[in-house]
């Protein structure tokens, strides 16, 4: 364990050893010699010691995570090495032939050139990146990069929990990294500035923390190299998917809204929070690449300083109106930049893009952001993630998702920020549902680009404006008519259907409207991975959660269903309040009794009729028939006041 004052001398270039002398691997005896109630697991390339108890936090889901982390680090190894004359090597990959890449922010071009200086995993690089992860927990991460990233100089495993610390210590013995992997017992945010201060910088810096990293992205943008990656992971999905919108704005510096197209609106708002950040310091980000998948978002950003761009930032950013009646959304830019020859202007930018009330359904308007508004990937470093991933097939254990989900990145519209939900697009006008290939076909011969979004399904990425939308989903329902007579006036469906179409859609079936990623059947939706997946609970000191959560899971297995029932069985004993008879439309759904009436006890009768406690809401008589022939009706017996269960 080293704490973070005695880090200098790690960051400066010295190293606990070398490739040659380095901790060698235990041997497979030694290494399953574990403590009682703890377990090896293995993944990737490491084996790591894990306690029984959650005392340090580990997470068999993320792995998709940290393999698509070595995947994006390797392709930035290979960039950076390749500017020092240095070519990267991965065991088991196929190399077509040497590449050197200008690092330079733009295109990159690349040029074959002859490469003499190799740097293989688990080898020490002179001249390497030096890796940060801030919140490593078991060290899991760490000693994956160690193992099956090249060209490292040195990785600084850093956490909190001295607990943690000491098992990263026992996990960087059993897997023989030492000469490379250093643990710390450190506030993440005072190894970061004092890197800053030191003016030693990381060339790459891995936040995964468990919920915001909110608090971590000030130091994080100071703390890195120019050029250097930032890795962050945001969990806590239901602030950033519109749940706690005040919530957002304290962390991220935006307002996140409730629409269908919330998980990627996530990633806009971190790529917003990370470049104001930035901004302070005169320092900007390049997105490489940015995902939204099962319950977290990942984002991976280059970080330059400059101030020309900088004063550029303002244009990239833009607020959202989003209706709450049709779900139509607008961006609203800024700032913009008009250019003078070889001299730009910024200004504020024009606006609003809409009026007060939506112009489809007359509804009123939410406003979200600002977000990032720019691309949310680098093409060119996808498809080269792409290709290494294809030449080395059997690299990672999630490999087939990771290029399912890089392949359908490849297809989206970078331009396009958002997206519509084909099925909320139906629901909207009370009609049935077109296929994908339909509605993209019919967007394709109006004569637009469309694709679909890799954080969700049945989505429709597209520059066609909304009246043109709208206009086709006004001519599937032409096809497929609603019962309009059964809209209200008010209704967002009734006043979109209302105006006739000016654009006649073809739904004829187009041949490059299904995706190539789609054609391949590539894995692009997983299933879920395995019972009561998602994120698990919280690390504790001393543990005192079971690493099975089954248990819990089991224990809050039908809680709601038991409250219903519970509320069924006590109105079981009462008769409907609301129906008259033969009128109660719910049949055997009615909570209310369903056994036929008994057999009154003898002694006279009141005049009026007594509701028996046992009496079906159905068999109520009714007052407009006579209780007795030859008699005037009988009234209605007074009630309470229905329950607020009763049907």
């Amino acid at each position: 364990m080293v704490p973070y004052a005695a880090l200098a001398g790690i960051m400066d270039g010295e190293t606990n050893g070398s490739a040659a002398s380095g901790d060698q691997p235990l041997a497979p005896e030694a290494a399953e010699a574990v403590g009682a109630g703890e377990m090896v697991i293995t993944e990737g390339k490491a084996r790591i010691i894990f306690p029984g108890r959650n005392e340090v936090f580990y997470n068999p889901v993320q792995e998709f995570n940290r393999d698509l982390t070595c995947a994006v680090i390797t392709e930035f190894a290979r960039l950076w090495l390749s500017a020092k004359g240095i070519r990267a090597i991965v065991p088991g990959e196929k190399h077509a032939g040497k590449m050197v890449v200008d690092l330079s922010e733009g295109d990159m071009e690349t040029v074959q050139e002859g490469v003499e200086q190799t740097a293989a995993p688990g080898e020490v690089c002179q001249g390497g990146l030096r890796v940060l992860e801030g919140l490593a927990a078991s060290g899991l991460r760490s000693i994956r990069f160690a193992q099956e990233v090249p060209g490292l100089h040195a990785v600084i495993a850093n956490d909190f929990s001295a607990r943690a610390v000491e098992l990263m210590g026992r996990n960087v013995q059993l897997n023989g990294v030492g000469h490379l992997v250093t643990p710390s017992q450190a506030d993440a945010r005072m190894v970061m500035y004092q890197s800053k201060a030191e003016k030693k910088p990381f060339d790459v810096i891995d936040l995964d923390p468990y919920g915001s990293p909110a608090i971590f992205l000030d130091a994080a943008v100071q703390a890195l190299s120019e050029g250097g990656l930032l890795c962050v992971t945001c969990t806590d999905m239901a602030v950033m998917a519109g749940n706690s919108g005040e919530t957002c704005y304290s962390k991220y510096g935006a307002m996140s809204l409730k629409g269908k197209f919330c998980h990627e609106m996530a990633l806009h708002i971190l790529l917003h929070s990370l470049d104001l950040r930035a901004n302070c310091y005169q320092r900007y980000v390049v997105p490489l690449l940015a995902i939204s998948v099962d319950f977290y978002i990942r984002v991976f950003v280059r970080i330059f300083t400059g101030q020309a761009k900088v004063k550029a930032s303002a244009s990239k950013q833009a607020l959202v109106y989003h209706c709450v009646g049709c779900g139509t959304h607008h961006l609203q830019r800024l700032g913009k930049v008009t250019s003078h020859g070889s001299n730009f202007k910024y200004s504020p930018a024009s606006g609003p893009p809409m009026g007060t009330l939506c112009e489809h359904c007359q509804q009123r308007h939410q406003l979200g952001g600002p977000i990032w508004a720019e691309p949310l990937h680098d093409m060119a470093f996808v498809e080269r993630v792409l290709g290494a991933l294809e030449a080395n097939p059997r690299r990672f254990r999630t490999q087939d998702r990771i290029q399912g989900i890089l392949s359908m990145v490849t297809e989206e519209l970078s331009e396009v920020p958002l997206y519509y939900t084909l099925d909320h697009l139906s629901s909207t006008i009370r009609c049935n549902t077109p296929s994908l290939l339909q509605f993209r076909s019919a967007l394709l011969h109006a004569g637009y680009q469309v694709s679909l979004s890799h954080a969700c399904k049945n989505t429709i990425k597209t520059d066609a404006p909304a009246t043109v939308i709208w206009d086709i989903m006004r001519c599937w329902e032409k096809l497929h008519p609603v019962k309009r007579e059964r809209l209200s006036e008010t209704s967002p469906a009734a006043r979109i259907l209302a105006v006739e179409p000016t654009l006649k859609a073809s739904f004829t079936v187009r041949e490059d409207a299904n995706p190539k990623s789609r054609r391949r059947g590539l894995k692009r939706f997983q299933e879920n991975p395995e019972a009561n997946w998602g994120p698990k609970a919280r690390a504790k000191a001393g543990g005192g959660i079971s690493l099975a959560l089954q248990e819990k899971s089991r224990q809050h297995q039908g809680k709601r269903k038991e409250r219903e029932e519970s509320a069924r069985a006590t109105l079981g004993s009462f008769p409907s309040k609301r129906f008259k008879q033969g009128t109660c439309s719910f049949g055997d759904q009615c909570c209310y009794s369903r056994t036929p009436e008994e057999t009154s006890a003898p002694g006279p009768q009141p005049e009026t009729p007594a509701l028996d406690s046992q009496r079906d809401c159905s068999s109520l008589e009714d007052p407009g028939q006579p209780s007795t022939p030859g008699q005037p009706d009988a009234p209605m017996p007074e009630l309470d006041p229905p329950s607020p269960l009763a049907p």
